[in-house]
């Protein structure tokens, strides 16, 4: 990580934002143009000139118009510009023609992504789903690498037409590595699986934290777990998925997920590649979704990532029992702002205002965890010898003691237990379960 790279020693970059006329986009011109420019300074890049820019119609060869190119070609001489991020998807010939026009490094919204993607990236699967990403996103921009297509490689002519095109190669081999990824990652998946098997024979309910990207979930977890994920304000400060156990009010165990933050626009090659690391979501008990409430854009962001997780096969999440929202930063708000959303998060139980860095609102949220996983209760009648305190004692501290009815040689014991510790139960031997 180049936590302490100083801007003297960054790569000057533009970012242009084109606002194109007629096309719905989910933030507003400036939140985008800012977001990308935040997305530029997650790597280090130092932004020296930003710009919204209408299109009223998309060039097919270059995107923009002529006059806007020559404007910017004066910007990027006068400020020695190194690099231009296009925040919108370009087509490859796009990006080859406005590299030949700029005489400059051109990068669209996905390869930036992917850039910063690249560099998060501290697990073995992490750094395969990176290269899955990027390969995908390559092999459609191979027509930039060669111009020289006549090139031809191999084959004598014998065999019923020329050899393999340059292209043709490097296509293959790209669909090679593909092949080989992919093998890796269900290798990983499988072992996912295997883990969460393991988890479900000792149970532990699984809490999966999401949100838009730098809504403050890793610190929000740092301050749960006691760990010390890296947690910093930049977007996408964290991307490999990271579970610590944590206790509940009522001494329950829970496994705390921090999982990858979502964006607005998410390019598709990254939501396919990083599914394996989102199913961990998908398994989740309880799904908490981090909101940035200083954002002014934040309920556009709640829907860019409920978006997401209804691609994930998590259809309206959102009205579900096991859906949480909390409603962060509230350390940054006005007072008359904070006491709005204090009042509205009284009328739903599923909302909770919070601040990561002050705690403010953390017991809540583990209380309301603790209570939703003991909705499920039931009703057991246990048998256990008068001479078995440590039976008697591990009732007490995993499940909730109603009466106890003593005998001669032994005490019926009543109590409501969740299906994790009732999972436990069944596994201690010396407890018969009478109903």
């Amino acid at each position: 990580m180049k936590e302490n790279q100083s801007k003297s020693n960054s790569q000057k970059a533009c970012v242009i934002f084109p606002s194109v006329q007629g096309k719905a986009v989910s933030l507003s011109p400036e939140a985008r143009l800012e977001e990308a420019v935040r997305l530029a300074q997650a790597i280090w890049l130092d932004v020296v000139y930003s710009e919204i820019v209408k299109v009223r119609e998309i060039k097919p060869a270059i995107f923009f118009g002529n006059g806007f190119l020559e404007q910017l070609q004066q910007k990027i001489s006068e400020n020695n510009i190194e690099l231009v991020i296009v925040d919108t998807s370009l087509t490859p010939i796009q990006q080859r023609n406005l590299e030949k026009k700029l005489k400059i490094k051109v990068i669209d919204r996905t390869a930036l992504i992917l850039e910063i993607f690249g560099e998060r990236a501290n697990t073995k699967e992490g750094n395969l789903q990176v290269e899955l990403a990027h390969l995908t996103y390559q092999r459609s921009r191979l027509v930039r690498s060669w111009t020289h297509l006549e090139r031809q490689r191999g084959g004598a002519g014998f065999l019923g037409g020329p050899g393999e095109t340059q292209i043709e190669l490097d296509r293959r081999i790209i669909d090679d590595k593909i092949v080989r990824i992919k093998k890796d990652l269900e290798k990983v998946k499988r072992t996912r699986e295997l883990q969460r098997g393991a988890r479900k024979k000792v149970p532990y309910p699984v809490v999966a934290l999401v949100g838009y990207t730098n809504a403050g979930k890793s610190t929000l977890f740092n301050l749960l777990s006691k760990a010390n994920v890296f947690a910093q304000d930049l977007l996408f400060a964290t991307l490999d998925p990271t579970m610590r156990k944590i206790n509940l009010p009522s001494g329950k165990e829970i496994i705390l997920s921090d999982t990858v933050g979502f964006i607005s626009d998410l390019p598709h090659e990254l939501v396919m590649s990083f599914r394996a690391t989102l199913e961990e979501v998908l398994s989740a008990d309880i799904v908490v979704h981090v909101r940035d409430l200083s954002n002014p854009d934040h309920q556009q962001q709640k829907q860019d990532v409920l978006e997401v997780l209804h691609h994930l096969g998590l259809e309206h999440i959102e009205n579900k029992d096991n859906y949480i929202e909390l409603w962060n930063k509230t350390d940054l708000l006005s007072e008359e702002d904070k006491q709005y959303v204090l009042e509205n998060a009284k009328r739903n139980t599923n909302i909770i205002p919070t601040s990561a860095l002050s705690g403010e609102g953390c017991k809540q949220f583990l209380q309301t965890l603790d209570d939703k996983l003991s909705q499920h209760h039931q009703m057991i009648m246990v048998k256990i010898p008068s001479s078995d305190g440590k039976e008697l004692a591990w009732l007490h501290q995993n499940a909730q003691v109603q009466t106890i009815e003593n005998h001669d040689d032994y005490q019926l014991v009543y109590a409501k237990i969740d299906k994790v510790n009732m999972a436990k139960l069944n596994a201690r031997m010396k407890i018969k379960l009478i109903s």
